[in-house]
């Protein structure tokens, strides 16, 4: 199994760049450099905020191959692998298994809301066979199921390769009632921006978390003074994200962040795949609003002139 202790801090579900309606692979190895030189703790493939259902199953393992050769060893990729199918899943998880992704982060089956006692088959069925430790990955406002404590705890029991969860819910008590029932080892990353620091107040181990794409630096840092017990720190710097934090879910994500990496230069075009649409002029007044205030677009104006 992976070494478990590299899965912590900062790991950024990466955007998907497309140029006339293709991925831009250049530019995603672009973007996994960038995050690597910024400090990032590891590297997220095929999260939400990469678009995964509007990608073809050749795409989206095509980017985990792709982290993995780039990354080389530097930062651990942690690789999307859940669908609405069983079947596809288990193609993508095998791929990433095959490639060398460092841990698997499934999502819970969206659009069928199945039972808890079928959520616990259909994990075992995806991982019993693979040795790459797994994670869920918890979002019930996209997918329309919950976990509960009780799943939670079956998997573990069933599962040695179960070695945490994304919890992307309004609910810290979930986080307590997990890390209570399972240990202090069991690796909740949050998936909530506004949560970050919080969260890991309470025992979360990282973030995965969508504004990582824009700030890469900072999100490690607050991890960095959370497992420092510099809790001071990370608070100031918890505050310095809010707006950001905030800005990411004016409008669905990945809308606001692609705008907003194309207005700082970290991304050439904010396209996407419909039904997905780019920001509006509205939005992006507002968003320019949020950057301006962060002092993100000065900085932006320096890059571009250097």
């Amino acid at each position: 199994m992976t070494d478990l202790a590299r899965l912590k801090g900062s790991i950024p579900p990466l955007i998907t760049p497309f140029v006339g309606g293709k991925v831009d692979y250049a530019a995603y190895e672009r973007l996994v450099e960038q995050q690597i030189a910024k400090g990032t703790h590891g590297i997220l493939v095929n999260g939400t905020t990469a678009e995964p259902s509007t990608l073809t199953l050749e795409e989206r393992n095509r980017l985990v191959t792709l982290a993995i050769e780039t990354a080389a060893g530097r930062v651990p990729v942690v690789a999307a692998t859940g669908s609405q199918s069983l079947a596809e899943t288990d193609v993508l998880t095998r791929h990433a298994v095959k490639a060398g992704a460092d841990a698997l982060l499934i999502v819970t089956p969206y659009y069928i809301k199945p039972p808890q006692r079928g959520l616990v088959r259909y994990y075992l069925e995806v991982t019993e066979r693979h040795d790459t430790p797994w994670m869920i990955y918890h979002i019930p406002g996209r997918t329309a199921v919950s976990v509960t404590l009780d799943t939670v705890r079956a998997l573990k029991e069933k599962s040695r390769t179960f070695v945490g969860m994304k919890h992307a819910v309004n609910d810290l008590g979930f986080v307590s009632e997990c890390l209570h029932a399972l240990g202090p080892d069991f690796k909740i990353f949050v998936g909530l921006e506004e949560l970050s620091f919080p969260m890991m107040a309470v025992g979360a181990c990282g973030l995965m978390n969508a504004v990582g794409n824009l700030c890469p630096d900072v999100l490690a840092q607050m991890c960095d003074a959370v497992a420092a017990g510099d809790l001071a720190t990370a608070r100031r710097l918890h505050d310095q994200l809010l707006e950001l934090n905030q800005a990411v879910f004016f409008d669905t994500n990945p809308i606001p962040m692609k705008y907003m990496m194309k207005r700082c230069g970290l991304l050439e075009r904010n396209e996407h795949r419909l039904p997905m649409v780019p920001a509006s002029e509205e939005l992006e007044r507002r968003l320019d609003g949020v950057l301006e205030r962060a002092g993100l677009l000065g900085a932006a104006s320096r890059r571009a002139a250097s």
